[in-house]
């Protein structure tokens, strides 16, 4: 009788010591240039919300011309991540309308990339975000790059609190320009009727030192603790 064998799936490591050299590079680029005074330049030009004028609607079909590097799956159209994401926060949590919307959503500035939105560069977009003007901490992926980063020896901004205070709450701290930051802005700056915390939603999403590891609680106040069980639900998804 044959005997039939498995043979195990074969793994390609060029392919995968590439993807890791991408991510790490990415990292790289993102701890030396992402300093504070660039954020600040960065949402001076962005709150003038001058660039488009379009729908919601319109710009989910629009990020289906991104092409996100992080993300694992690219060859599946964006809106269609977008759309399942908030299909699965539906059904979840059938009442909470405004959560379905902020899934929708959060992502929406990843456009930044595409060149009616400033031709961004991935580390200027995607990925993790963090504070600005205090320490980084040790929680932040590829950590070691910060030292190239001029605010790393800035005395005024390489402490645990830097130029905050404890508890100042997270919408007093300057965080990392990217996707979140501007979608963050965007509704900000046309005075959105949305819930406080769909604003924490859009802007904290990608803060994975915080909500991953506890990194920077010390700057959260009460409202941001709260708000923080929500951002967590849509990061389960």
């Amino acid at each position: 009788m044959a005997i039939s064998i498995e043979q195990p799936e074969l793994v390609d490591y060029n392919v995968e010591n590439e993807r890791q050299r991408s991510v790490e590079e990415f990292y790289q680029l993102n701890h030396i240039n992402q300093t504070y005074d660039f954020v600040k330049r960065m949402r001076e030009e962005y709150k003038k919300l001058n660039r488009v004028e379009m729908s919601i609607w319109e710009c989910c079909e629009l990020l289906n011309e991104v092409v996100d590097d992080s993300d694992p799956d690219l060859d599946e159209p964006q809106i269609k991540q977008l759309l399942q994401t908030a299909e699965a926060i539906r059904k979840d949590y059938p009442n909470e309308d405004w959560l379905h919307l902020t899934a929708l959503i959060h992502d929406l500035g990843k456009v930044l990339l595409l060149p009616s939105f400033g031709g961004l560069p991935q580390w200027a977009v995607v990925r993790d975000t963090h504070p600005l003007g205090c320490a980084f901490d040790e929680y932040i992926v590829h950590h070691k790059y910060f030292k190239e980063n001029l605010d790393y020896n800035n005395p005024s901004y390489n402490t645990k609190y830097g130029i905050y205070s404890q508890g100042c709450g997270l919408e007093n701290v300057v965080m990392s320009w990217g996707h979140d930051e501007y979608m963050y802005l965007v509704a900000k700056e046309n005075g959105t009727t949305l819930p406080q915390v769909v604003l924490f939603i859009v802007r904290y999403h990608s803060f994975y030192p915080l909500h991953k590891a506890g990194a920077y609680e010390h700057l959260m106040n009460k409202e941001d603790q709260e708000n923080l069980k929500w951002l967590k639900i849509i990061n389960k998804v």
